[in-house]
């Protein structure tokens, strides 16, 4: 289990996530996001369309996701 905060993946909080991968890190701070956009929470709001521009190109989001990946899996194990 590794933990990191909602920034890391790109949020705009500090609430802390635990998975066992990438993979789940990023469903779970996905989950976060959609609860803060139905609380209409501004900072997530701006970190949302920042993914959304990066998303607009495939290889940006393709090197973010990679280098998300490489931190997460270089993060100690809780």
């Amino acid at each position: 289990m590794k933990t990191m905060n909602c920034t890391q993946p790109g949020g705009a909080c500090n609430k802390e996530f635990h998975a066992n991968t990438f993979e789940e890190m990023a469903e779970i701070s996905k989950q976060h996001g959609m609860e803060m956009l139905k609380a209409n929470d501004e900072a997530h709001l701006k970190a949302m369309d920042n993914m959304q521009e990066l998303m607009k190109s495939p290889e940006d989001i393709k090197n973010w996701f990679d280098n998300k990946k490489n931190e997460f899996d270089a993060l100690p194990e809780d």
